[in-house]
């Protein structure tokens, strides 16, 4: 098992970003048998299997950025994974499709996924999986609903107080 800091060191982003590289690693491993990263299997596993999903509907899934995920796209059609084709009602709109090969690919993505969750499970239990779950849930809430000037305003003066000196932010200003 990974060790992780002392208690004391401990903090709620190292955790979840420590345990988020490990699954994405892990991902990476299995599906580099099927061809497949941990990335792409991601959104394999958004696309409706039947009615395709508009490619402006999956960056918001995935936390990525348009750019990036055009060039993920465009490289997973280039395996033939998936295809676009344009919006009856509205041209404009693009609709990203699985092919047979992508739909092959996805099921593979969601088994890995099922395995996953049940070691998981078999692990901590049902019971503390529906706690990580809440937790999670809870950590999602506070940063929706985060007031990021009172967050700044706390931030800068428990630095300057704990520092004993002002800090500069956007290089001309002194708080």
């Amino acid at each position: 098992m990974t060790q992780f800091p002392d208690k004391q060191k401990r903090s709620i982003d190292f955790s979840i970003k420590a345990a988020w590289l490990a699954i994405s690693k892990m991902y990476n491993y299995i599906g580099s048998e099927f061809d497949i990263t941990h990335s792409s299997g991601f959104v394999l596993l958004n696309i409706d299997r039947e009615y395709g999903t508009p490619a402006t509907k999956i960056a918001p899934l995935l936390g990525m950025e348009a750019r990036s995920l055009t060039r993920m796209l465009k490289s997973m059609e280039e395996k033939g994974l998936i295809c676009r084709k344009a919006d009856m009602q509205d041209k404009r709109k693009v609709i990203i499709f699985l092919t047979e090969e992508g739909k092959v690919k996805r099921e593979l993505a969601r088994q890995s996924v099922k395995y996953f969750h049940n070691k998981i499970q078999e692990e901590v239990g049902e019971e503390e999986l529906e706690i990580f779950f809440r937790v999670i849930e809870n950590v999602h809430f506070v940063i929706e609903h985060l007031d990021e000037k009172d967050a700044e305003e706390k931030i800068f003066g428990e630095a300057q107080k704990k520092l004993g000196k002002p800090i500069i932010k956007n290089r001309n200003e002194v708080t």
